[in-house]
């Protein structure tokens, strides 16, 4: 069930509805765009607050997910500590695989 969570982020990512990076998934929360964001569990300790608050801020749904690199390969680029995804149907689906 985990690996399929994995998939649909790479599927995400490849029909390009996902964000990458804190500056763009910020604006991409302040716009209302982000659905989702997935969040590694090793992120350093002040772009996950800056991120969690954001999404707090403006309720958009979060969760912490596997590693930074889990989630690069997912994605199929290094280092990669968070993804905003930014379609509502893959938003929901992850959430749903996930639990």
């Amino acid at each position: 069930m985990k690996n399929n969570y994995l998939n649909l982020i790479g599927l995400a990512y490849r029909a390009r509805k996902c964000s990458l990076g804190e500056e763009t998934i910020v604006k991409d929360i302040k716009q209302n765009r982000a659905k989702l964001v997935l969040l590694a569990n090793d992120i350093g300790p002040q772009t996950r607050k800056k991120l969690t608050d954001k999404c707090k801020t403006y309720e958009v749904p979060f969760l912490i997910v596997d590693d930074r690199e889990t989630l690069s390969n997912a994605i199929g680029k290094s280092q990669r500590v968070a993804v905003a995804i930014l379609d509502a149907g893959f938003a929901t689906k992850i959430k749903s695989l996930l639990g």
